[in-house]
């Protein structure tokens, strides 16, 4: 038999060995939950400790190119929210009806977030004064002091409603930019989110004395544009009673540009639409059908309202194109602007056995100088003018004017042009391209490519904001002016120019 004494130690030594197992056990997980979960759970830990919430920052105001005209304005506005485990059992249906009555939300939504639990749930975001103030006046006739928040937020207004609503768009729900200037610039507009905090207990309930911990919100900076308000406006009507007297179911647009420094003065499309209701589609057919249109269908007419088409929408220029031809023969020295009788149309053209006409094909123009083809927008000439210059340098002055990539105007959705690829251009691909016909570019891109003619010969990329303004100090800060280099001479810009001036003030128009 085993002695009493040895059986103790045997006991004793097998319990210090299982003391000292489970603090190597404890060691070890100390050592996980503070080296590898330490980040996580305190992370945890915060999120149940503190109830934030965000103070939205007010987005920055958008004026016309004189400053006078706000075009786009951030008033004051409110967010309801509520933190559950802080409203009380007894006060979460009576608390539910308000919200439901006042803000006319559907009852069993706002319940399932009254009586989730979470620290805090956005019941209502953008709602005016008098509502908030109908609210507050409801809770301290409740004498319910806990658990409902109203916050100060901000609304995106459009003073102007339908003026350039392609070009500035609009914001979201929670004010980011979906579209135009608003998406494209959203990083300096939308400012930095503040945010108020508070400690709370397990049941939510204030920890301390210090109350809630206000963190303010910067305001985003402001932006001038390009667009002169005036001009704008006056673009627009004269588009919309083109549209309408011309039968044009499409649409159309317009766009206007300083050639100087590429500043887009107006950039009209039609139809527009109302960018403080930007949900609410233009067309009155669609309209009157709404509610029985498939949702992505919808989305699909709303996103056509929305459109640029100046820039996302592509076409055959046409004989306006017949500009870039005259330039680039001019700059090679192929000919001259008034070489009496350099060229003669006889009504058409064969290029590898394709018979091209001309417009006037039955009543040819008969012997020509430049001057005198591009004032009778005469094809057989140009197509002559494209043959002299081949293919590879014809391609390498499309290259020079931009045509060949987009133009980098800061607006969302620009689209490029469509050409036929420089190796398998042959001769009929030449000869049409050469008058404008048989590829497509935006209008953007027509329009800083001939800017780049009345700018001397610059190609300037075009903008569409030209300063920012600081929300604190007011400080105006320009942006820079970018320019591409030199596609043509100045000599012959000022020849090109010349050209066009006569089209306008020498073409006898009743004749053709």
């Amino acid at each position: 038999m085993e002695p009493i004494g040895l059986k103790n130690k045997k006991k004793m030594r097998n319990i210090l060995f299982i003391v000292f197992f489970i603090l190597v056990l404890l060691t070890i997980r100390i050592g996980y939950l503070q080296f590898f979960k330490g980040k996580e759970l305190q992370t945890l830990a915060y999120e149940q400790q503190v109830q934030e919430r965000a103070v939205n920052a007010k987005r920055g105001t958008i004026y016309d190119a004189t400053g006078k005209y706000i075009l786009a304005v951030s008033s004051t506005a409110y967010t309801v929210s509520v933190n559950p485990t802080n409203i009380k059992q007894e006060d979460k249906e009576k608390v539910t009806k308000a919200l439901c009555n006042i803000f006319e939300l559907d009852y069993e939504t706002v319940l399932k977030k009254v009586k989730k639990r979470s620290s805090i749930e956005t019941i209502v975001k953008q709602i005016e004064k008098d509502k908030a103030d109908e609210l507050r006046q409801w809770l301290i006739n409740n004498n319910i002091t806990t658990g409902v928040n109203i916050d100060e937020d901000s609304k995106r207004y459009y003073p102007y409603r339908n003026l350039a609503s392609q070009v500035i768009g609009f914001c979201g729900g929670d004010n980011q930019g979906l579209d135009g200037v608003e998406a494209k610039y959203d990083d300096i507009l939308s400012g930095k989110a503040g945010s108020i905090s508070k400690a709370t207990d397990a049941v939510g309930k204030d920890i301390g004395t210090d109350g809630e911990n206000y963190e303010p919100a910067t305001d985003g900076e402001s932006l001038i544009l390009s667009i002169d308000m005036t001009i704008q406006s006056i673009a627009e009507k004269y588009l919309e009673e083109a549209c309408i007297d011309n039968k044009c179911t499409d649409g159309g647009n317009i766009v206007i540009m300083n050639p100087k420094n590429g500043n887009i003065l107006a950039m009209a499309t039609y139809p527009s639409y109302n960018l403080n209701e930007p949900y609410t589609i233009n067309n009155e057919e669609l309209l009157a059908n709404w509610d029985n249109i498939e949702q992505a269908e919808k989305t699909k007419s709303l996103q056509a309202m929305w459109r640029n088409k100046a820039i996302s929408d592509t076409y055959e220029p046409g004989s306006v194109f017949k500009l870039i031809t005259a330039s680039s023969a001019l700059e090679e020295g192929i000919t001259d602007t008034d070489n009496e009788g350099e060229f003669c149309c006889t009504g058409s053209i064969t290029v590898a056995n394709a018979r091209i006409k001309c417009w006037r094909y039955y009543r040819p123009h008969g012997s020509e100088s430049l001057r005198q083809a591009l004032m009778n927008s005469c094809n057989p000439v140009f197509i002559g003018l494209g043959q002299k210059l081949g293919v590879d340098t014809y391609f390498k002055y499309l290259n020079k004017f931009g045509l060949l990539n987009k133009t980098g105007v800061k607006l969302p959705g620009e689209a490029n042009s469509i050409f036929i690829k420089q190796e398998k251009a042959g001769p009929v691909e030449l000869a049409t391209i050469s008058f404008g016909q048989r590829f497509e570019i935006t209008p953007i891109q027509l329009v800083t490519a001939v800017s780049s003619i009345a700018n001397g010969g610059t190609l300037i990329t075009p903008r569409i904001v030209t300063s920012t303004i600081n929300p604190t100090t007011g400080e105006v800060t320009e942006l820079p002016v970018e320019k591409k280099g030199e596609v043509i001479s100045k000599e012959t810009s000022e020849k090109v120019l010349s050209m066009m001036e006569s089209v306008v003030a020498e073409r006898n128009w009743k004749k053709c």
